[in-house]
Formats: structure tokens, sequence, C-alpha cells
């Protein structure tokens, strides 16, 4: 195992190479440069390809034509050239093609403050592209070491769900400098429970079943495999037609390898939450550290707190909020979003709150504080997101 002081960009470039990447291509922003700086060393070293694209547009459909001739490929961004993938990123969900994306979220609207972190691409990481009829798979890393294991992971689920996974970091994550074991070996590999799949080639003619069926090989074109891949709505073997009984078995496809196979992709992190807390505060990525700390000085003041970290937002674990109690939700923006989804989720008689950061952490004192007054029923700061679930 190799130890090393490193970046959250560094762990993502060393995890998608052990994975498999031999692609990437990318147009420099911060705070997600160094992967792409990091790629551009390491890949040629590893028999890969490294290519800066005029924007990230073109970025991204360089990848997708790298997975469609049979390489895993994987692009990074953040919340400026994020948006700018909507089109290619239809494109792959409609064609099933594999790949990784990477977001390293910074506070916004638009450029914002280039090296401050945000979470405002909550919502836009589920619907980033037209038309719907679609699910997704994002997941949110919140230190080094879990951002090479989440990468390895996408990879992984790519493969499997024949479709782009998305990385939803943040700039405290992605610039951060922590600790970070590198496996050499695949025992060490598995030791860390992470699985690698080899890419396989789908030999057509026929496309995908009608079905919810995953690990069904991605199509590669070319190589004589003698298969078809449209971006318009496909038939059984792949080529476009006009015909809404196709688009039912399309849509159908999209959405049910997803939904119903929930339980290979939910991935969170409970915490004092088995003696039924008054208290649960949520959060996700770079917040989630100073929530866990923050609920650790509290329980050790006596007051009956716990906490959720999702690491899979989307799709969304409703599943895991079945505590009726006063929850907490903690982001950094200003808008509030997970809180939306945790309203939805909570059962009936919750109360949900909401803190909002704009660029900046929460302090571990202004939590306790808040979960404090939760306990004692004393009144928060005014916030419109204070209401009660019906």
């Amino acid at each position: 195992m190799k130890r090393l002081l490193e970046t959250g960009n560094g762990a993502i470039t060393e995890g998608a190479i052990i994975a498999g990447c031999r692609v990437f291509a990318g147009y420099p922003i911060t705070p997600a440069t160094e992967i792409a700086e990091n790629m551009a060393r390491r890949l040629p070293r590893a028999g890969g390809f490294y290519l800066q694209a005029e924007d990230e547009l073109a970025a991204l459909y360089i990848c997708i034509g790298a997975s469609a001739g049979g390489m895993k490929a994987m692009t990074a961004t953040s919340g400026p050239g994020y948006i700018l993938y909507a089109d290619p990123f239809g494109w792959a969900i409609s064609s099933e093609i594999p790949l990784v994306i990477v977001n390293s979220q910074r506070v916004g609207p638009v450029s914002g403050i280039t090296g401050a972190p945000g979470q405002g691409e909550f919502y836009l990481s589920r619907y980033l592209t037209h038309g719907g009829n679609f699910e997704n798979i994002v997941l949110a890393p919140a230190g080094v070491q879990e951002a090479f294991a989440i990468t390895v992971q996408a990879f992984y689920l790519a493969e499997r769900f024949r479709m782009p996974v998305t990385i939803l970091a943040d700039q405290l994550v992605t610039d951060g400098w922590e600790t970070l074991l590198i496996p050499e070996t695949g025992a060490e590999l598995e030791a860390m429970g992470l699985k690698v799949i080899e890419r396989r080639v789908n030999r057509g003619p026929e496309f995908y079943p009608a079905t919810d069926a995953i690990d069904v090989p991605p199509v590669v074109l070319g190589h004589n495999t003698g298969a078809a891949c449209s971006d318009w709505t496909p038939t059984a073997e792949g080529y476009d037609t006009e015909e809404v009984e196709w688009q039912h078995k399309h849509a159908y496809r999209l959405i049910y390898k997803v939904r119903n196979h929930k339980d290979l992709l939910t991935r969170y992190e409970a915490y004092f939450v088995d003696d039924e807390p008054e208290v649960i505060l949520v959060a996700y990525g770079s917040p989630s550290r100073v929530v866990k700390s923050a609920v650790k000085v509290a329980r050790e003041q006596g007051l009956k707190v716990g906490g959720l970290r999702l690491v899979t937002l989307w799709p969304f674990p409703e599943e895991i909020f079945s505590w009726q109690a006063k929850y907490l939700v903690v982001e950094m923006n200003y808008d509030g979003q997970l809180v939306r989804e945790v309203q939805r989720a909570t059962p009936k008689g919750s109360a949900i709150h909401f803190l909002g950061k704009c660029g900046e952490l929460p302090r571990v004192a202004e939590l306790v504080e808040l979960i404090r007054a939760l306990v004692n029923d004393r009144p928060l700061p005014s916030n419109p997101w204070e209401r009660e679930v019906w």
C-alpha cells in the first residue's frame, strides 16, 4: 500500500487510473484544473491519452466518443462548465454510454468566487439534461481517501449500469490535503472493498432489453461488433425511430435499471440514531465533517442528537429518513436544495429546519447552539425553510 500526502484532485486521478480510465478530456477551470494537470502527467505513463478540449462541451463529447470506441473515459469541471454538459450528457444517458464526470462545486451563481466552496448543483446533477425520462447516479465524497474510493466505484457503476456517473465534490474536498492510501495490488484494492470491471462489448445486433437489466455489456462501435447506437429513441437493434411504443420501452429501461437496483447504489453514514434522537442533522460533502463533530460534542453535553451523511445523492435515499424527529439540514448554499428532498422524505410530524452557508463551512459551536435550541424547543433564527412537513 502506497501512502501519500495528496489532494482530492490527486486522489481522483489515481482512482480513475486504477479503475481503468485511459482517456481524459477537459478544459481548465478552478477548482478542478489539477485533475486535468495530473491526468496530463499520469495517463501517458499508463498507456492512456489526455486531451485539452476547446471547451467543456467538446470535452464531454470527446469522452463519449472514446467510451463508445471501447475505452473508459472521464472528464472534470466545476459549476460553470458542468451546466454546458447538458447536450452531450443527454446523449450519453440515452445511448447508455458509460463514463465518469467530476464536478467540484464552488460558490455561485455563475463564476462566483472561484476559490470558495459551494453546494449549488445538487438538483442540477439530477436533471442535467433535457426531456426527462431517466434516472441518474450521483455520489458525493467528503474527503481525500473517499474521493479515491468513490472514483473507483463510479467507474464500476458506470460499467454495470451503462451510463454516466457523476462525482459531486466541492472545492474543500478537491483542493484539501490529507493522507491517501493507494493500493498497489488487486488484493489490496479488494481489501478496501473496491472492484474494477474491465470493459466488455455488446456484440449486437440487438441493442438492450426493454427491462431493468444491468450488467449487459455496453455498445462499442466498430471492431466488427455489428451494433448500432443512436442518440434518438432506439429500436431493439439500436436504430432511431419515431414510434412512441419504442419510447415507452426505452424510458422504462433508463428509469428502472436504476430504481430497481437501488440497493446496489445507496450509500450513507448514520451515527447516534439507534436511540431515536430528538434532533437529526443531515449533510453531504465537506459540511458533513463539521456536522459529525458537532453531533459528537452535543452528545457529550447530554443532547439527544444524531446525524445522517449522504454519499449517494441520486437516486435519493428517501428510505433512510424513517425517524420522526426535528431535522436540521446543513448545506453550503443559501437557497436550500437538499432540504427540499428531506422535507419530501421524512415522516409526517417531523419538523425540517435549514442552515445555509455561502462559500464557507459552519462552525461546530454554531451547530451545537442550534441543536440545543431545537432540543429545548426554542425558536431558531427566522428562515423560510422552517415549517412542519404535512
